[in-house]
C-alpha cells in the first residue's frame, strides 16, 4: 500500500481536479493532513478533501449529502460546490470531494460558539436517508494495521483489547438524552465563525446515535486537550447539561481516547512526534493517568 502523505494526496487532487474540469491544483495550500488532506485551491474558491483510502467513498458521499439536508433545515453548515455534481469525485478509488471555501474566519471558534449548532441539529428529525452508528471503535483495527512495523505490537494488543472492552460496555448503555441526528466530531476545530457567525463543518461522521457523544467530545478536550474549565462550564450552561453527570461518561469517555490513541497510529510511519505523541497516549491509558495532556494532531 503507497502512503498517504502529502505528495501521494496532490497526486490524487491533480486527477480529481482534471476528472472534474477544475485547473490544476498544482499551487493548491495544504490546510490539514489526516484521514483527509484537505486543500485550498486558492482559485476557484474551493476547498478539497481528498480521502485517506478508497474504503472512505461511501462517507464522503454520505457527508455531501448530509450538508445539503442540514443546509436545507437552516443550520449554517459548510457548502459542496454546486458546479459539481454531488458525488465524490474518485481518484485511484480515492474520494474526492469539493467544497465552497468559507470567508476568513472573524476569530478563533470557542465552545460555546458549538452549542447553538448542537441545539440545532439535535432537534432535527431523521433525514430521508440512512444515518450510520458513531461507531467510535470501528476503525480502530484500520488505524493500526496502517502503523505495523512502526509502533510496539505489545500498544497495539493493549489498544484492541480496550477496544474490544469499550464496545461490550457501551452496547449497554442507556442514554440520557433522546437518540437521534448527532454530529459525531463536535469539537470547536469543526466551527468557523465567520461573518455571518459560526458554521458546522467536517460532516462526514454524522451519524445516528446516543447524541451524549456530541458532549463527551468536549468534556474529554477540557481533560485531555486543554480546554479551559470557564470555557467547558460556558459551553454546559448555553447546552443546558453537563454529561459529566451522565452515568455512561466514562465509558464513551474510554472509547474515545481508545480511538483518539489509535487514530494517531496512522500518523507514525515516518513521523517522529507522531510516534512520541503515541507513545505518551498509550502510556497514560496504561497508567490510568487521566490528568496527562494529548497534543492534536
Amino acid at each position: 500500500m503507497l502512503p498517504f502523505d502529502e505528495g501521494r494526496a496532490r497526486l490524487l487532487l491533480a486527477r480529481a481536479c482534471e476528472s472534474a474540469g477544475l485547473p490544476d491544483p498544482a499551487d493548491a495550500r495544504l490546510l490539514a493532513l489526516g484521514e483527509n488532506a484537505v486543500f485550498d485551491l486558492g482559485d476557484p474558491a474551493v476547498v478539497a478533501k481528498v480521502g485517506r483510502g478508497p474504503e472512505l467513498s461511501e462517507r464522503a458521499r454520505r457527508e455531501l449529502a448530509v450538508a445539503d439536508w442540514l443546509a436545507g433545515h437552516g443550520v449554517p453548515v459548510v457548502r459542496p460546490y454546486e458546479a459539481l455534481p454531488a458525488e465524490p469525485q474518485l481518484a485511484h478509488g480515492h474520494p474526492v470531494t469539493f467544497w465552497h471555501r468559507l470567508a476568513p474566519a472573524e476569530r478563533p471558534a470557542r465552545p460555546v460558539d458549538l452549542a447553538p449548532l448542537l441545539h440545532a441539529l439535535h432537534r432535527l428529525p431523521d433525514p430521508p436517508f440512512a444515518l450510520g452508528r458513531r461507531d467510535l471503535l470501528a476503525p480502530v483495527e484500520r488505524w493500526l494495521a496502517s502503523a505495523e512495523g512502526h509502533v510496539d505490537p505489545a500498544d497495539v494488543d493493549f489498544l484492541r483489547r480496550r477496544r474490544d472492552d469499550f464496545t461490550a460496555a457501551a452496547a449497554e448503555l442507556v442514554p440520557h438524552l433522546k437518540t437521534g441526528t448527532i454530529h459525531g466530531d463536535a469539537l470547536p476545530r469543526n466551527v468557523h465563525v465567520g461573518p455571518d457567525g459560526p458554521v458546522l463543518l467536517d460532516l462526514e461522521f454524522v451519524a445516528h446515535d446516543l447524541r451524549e457523544h456530541d458532549l463527551v467530545v468536549l468534556a474529554l478536550s477540557q481533560d485531555r486537550y486543554g480546554v479551559p474549565e470557564e470555557d467547558y462550564r460556558e459551553f454546559t450552561g448555553a447546552y443546558g447539561w453537563d454529561v459529566r453527570e451522565w452515568p455512561g461518561f466514562a465509558v464513551l469517555r474510554g472509547a474515545r481516547e481508545t480511538a483518539s490513541a489509535s487514530w494517531v497510529a496512522q500518523q507514525a510511519p515516518g513521523n517522529p512526534a507522531a510516534l512520541a505523541e503515541f507513545r505518551r497516549r498509550v502510556d497514560s491509558l496504561r497508567t490510568g493517568a487521566t490528568e496527562v495532556r494529548w497534543y492534536p494532531f
